[in-house]
């Protein structure tokens, strides 16, 4: 991408400014600040046309590398474009009634680089007790909730039980309208949890025997992170969604 600027414009600023805002991006899916550092390209080694090129540098387990550019590139692009395509490459400024090739500041970015990013930031491993109560190795993909493939899984306690797979048919529909949702039914619940540990499911909801049986009709909440349950409605489950994903 590039982003054109006034060649009387303070392009310090604007690149500042850039280099903020691709940071907190970065941030906001997920990648930790303590695994991002700044490369300043020194003078000697800029490109001729170059005013400055900061690097965004991320922490991967083979080393630290270039996650992302960004650079003010003078008028060197548009100014190429205009010589070797011999179509005028102007703006035309209406209040200082001339005519301008505009500046730009390119913030340069991999896809591939960024997934790579986010995937070991999130990927790691500790330890759950199982259905016995022994600990055991737990891996998790701790993916921020926006970017999860699925965001929330529905589990019926048991499958042979209809009046309990006919509610979480029940809500697993509901959810489907307006999110990403597993259904899971296969194997002990312990097992399940961590299936969807490992796909990176923020949180699963549990059709248990007090949702069918009980007032109120609440189900088991579980977060992944902390695997902390706790017991909810369904008014409260969308509303909870709704916060941490929109």
């Amino acid at each position: 991408m590039e982003y054109f600027i006034h060649p009387d414009a303070d392009w310090l600023a604007c690149h500042e400014s850039w280099l903020k805002w691709c940071q907190d991006w970065l941030k906001s899916i997920g990648i930790p600040e303590s695994s991002l550092s700044l490369y300043e390209h020194p003078k000697a080694k800029l490109a001729f046309y170059s005013r400055r090129t900061v690097d965004i540098m991320f922490n991967y387990p083979f080393g630290v590398q270039e996650l992302w550019g960004i650079a003010a590139r003078s008028d060197y692009d548009l100014q190429q474009h205009q010589k070797f395509s011999g179509v005028p490459q102007v703006f035309f400024d209406e209040a200082a009634k001339t005519r301008i090739v505009p500046h730009v500041i390119e913030p340069a970015v991999g896809v591939d680089r960024i997934l790579l990013a986010v995937l070991c930031s999130a990927y790691a491993e500790d330890e759950a007790p199982d259905e016995k109560g022994k600990m055991e190795k737990r891996t998790v993909l701790r993916l921020h909730p926006r970017l999860a493939p699925y965001k929330v899984a529905v589990l019926p306690l048991l499958k042979n039980k209809e009046a309990l797979v006919g509610r979480a048919r029940e809500l697993h529909a509901k959810l489907k309208r307006r999110y990403a949702v597993a259904y899971d039914d296969g194997g002990n619940i312990g097992k399940r949890y961590r299936r969807q540990d490992e796909a990176g499911t923020p949180w699963c909801v549990t059709i248990d025997f007090d949702t069918i049986e009980k007032p109120g009709s609440t189900f088991t909440l579980r977060e992944r992170d902390s695997m902390k349950q706790e017991r909810v409605d369904e008014q409260a489950l969308f509303a909870m969604l709704d916060e941490k994903l929109t």
